[in-house]
């Protein structure tokens, strides 16, 4: 499988940057804080949001540089999804997440709670700082979409009588609704028509949901180690991901299962069984590809160039963690 990071070259400088700047962004008045962020921004990681704020900056701003307000928003843009990572792991009570230790395991829920408010918090203040009110607006909008989708979720524990638009609908807002706002903020920045603004909005959208769909393949698919959390723990935990719809449809007693909530011994592992047995993970992929496949066709309203190229490699990248 060919590395996230192999599609970032054009703005392989831009990334070290802001690696060097999200520590210093959090300051270090707070020692528990600053000790929190340095765990996370200096753990690494894929940056693959970031990445996508400063190929779509580049992309829309040649043949000029693009601006320090790009800069931070791609910042910005990290630290969100960082906040809401360090929030997701203590609801879901995960102690690992890729192999690091979570926030919520060193320091306590108390601490975990407040740093992701903390993030939050900072990165609002960063973000009013833009002096841009259409981009405060796109980038606000994704932290009431974290909570409703986080809300949805919890509400659809166990509910084998959801659609498949009300899981997409969540999958936007817990994933795809913050790649789709970056991205088009990155073009407001840029000063693109208002067209073009959309089409960015519409590949952040698209390489977000392929993006889910193909983590929620993976949870079925991918051993404990290449997934940083035990197989099925979604399952599990009742959230039930496109692989689950649709084996629900040609599997009557997979149904029965869930409903009991795994109550009885090896419900899990019958479960487990009856997904891999059936069309849906096959259907899930195919649900990846269409959405993978859309997100190029609205980056491709961009000039030809070397991040454009990158951004449509993205979706493609997207797809290949699955083989």
């Amino acid at each position: 499988m060919t590395p996230a990071t192999s599609f970032f070259t054009p703005v392989e400088a831009d990334l070290q940057i802001l690696a060097e700047n999200l520590i210093q962004l959090v300051g270090n008045d707070h020692p528990i804080l600053f000790a929190a962020a340095k765990h996370l921004f200096g753990a690494g990681g894929k940056r693959i949001r970031p990445a996508i704020v400063l190929l779509i900056s580049r992309a829309t701003m040649l043949p000029k540089d693009i601006t320090q307000r790009h800069r931070r928003l791609a910042e910005i843009t990290e630290m969100i999804h960082t906040a809401s990572l360090v929030h997701d792991d203590v609801v879901d009570e995960s102690d690992v997440r890729r192999g690091v230790p979570t926030i919520h395991s060193l320091f306590g829920n108390r601490i975990a709670v407040l740093a992701g408010d903390f993030f939050f918090a900072q990165s609002s203040w960063h973000l009013a700082n833009l002096d841009n009110l259409e981009v405060v607006k796109l980038l606000s909008q994704v932290l009431m979409d974290f909570s409703v989708g986080e809300i949805q979720q919890g509400l659809n524990r166990f509910d084998t009588s959801i659609s498949l638009e009300t899981y997409l609908k969540k999958s936007y807002y817990k994933t795809a609704s913050l790649i789709a706002n970056s991205s088009k903020a990155a073009g407001v920045i840029s000063e693109v028509s208002s067209e073009i603004a959309e089409h960015l909005y519409e590949y952040g959208n698209h390489l977000g949901l392929a993006f889910q769909i193909v983590d929620d393949i993976l949870d079925f698919t991918s051993s404990t180690d290449t997934l940083g959390k035990p197989a099925g723990s979604d399952l599990k935990s009742g959230n039930l991901t496109a692989p689950v719809l649709f084996a629900l449809e040609e599997q009557p007693a997979l149904e029965l299962a869930i409903e009991r909530q795994f109550a009885q011994d090896g419900d899990l592992e019958k479960a487990m069984a009856l997904i891999l047995d059936s069309q849906g993970i096959q259907r899930a992929r195919e649900l990846a590809a269409y959405h993978a496949k859309s997100a190029v066709e609205h980056i491709l309203e961009l000039p030809p160039s070397e991040p454009r190229q990158a951004l449509a490699n993205m979706a493609d990248f997207v797809l290949s963690r699955l083989y």
